[in-house]
């Protein structure tokens, strides 16, 4: 198993596929944004979206380039992600992103969000 660094945020090569054949089947697109924000019912919950146009300024971003992916994180939520793997999974009927986050407490039962 593949050790994770607490200064790193991770993606597996079937999640980049994901999202570029997400980007691709779309139409359009430059990259993706992933994150955090405070919702759900454990405290936290990951986001995605489509990023068409490359920011003007992305000083509080921070960009993985992955391949042909760009990714965009905010620094905030890069703070909620460090050392965290983000991976794509298919189990049957259920298929999405993973987030293997070591700094998650706690997850909520339906998966959705988490507790710091």
């Amino acid at each position: 198993m593949e050790k994770f660094s607490a200064e790193v945020l991770k993606f597996s090569d079937k999640a980049v596929a994901h999202f570029l054949s997400s980007i691709q089947n779309r139409g359009k697109g430059h990259g993706v944004r992933i994150g955090v924000k405070k919702a759900g019912c454990s405290g936290f919950e990951y986001f995605f979206d489509y990023v068409d146009e490359p920011p003007v300024t992305t000083a509080e971003d921070v960009i993985f380039l992955e391949g042909e992916c760009t990714i965009y994180v905010d620094s905030d939520s890069l703070s909620y992600l460090k050392g965290s793997m983000v991976d794509y999974s298919e189990d049957g009927l259920n298929k999405g992103i993973k987030f293997h986050n070591p700094n998650a407490k706690a997850v909520c039962g339906c998966g959705e969000s988490f507790t710091i």
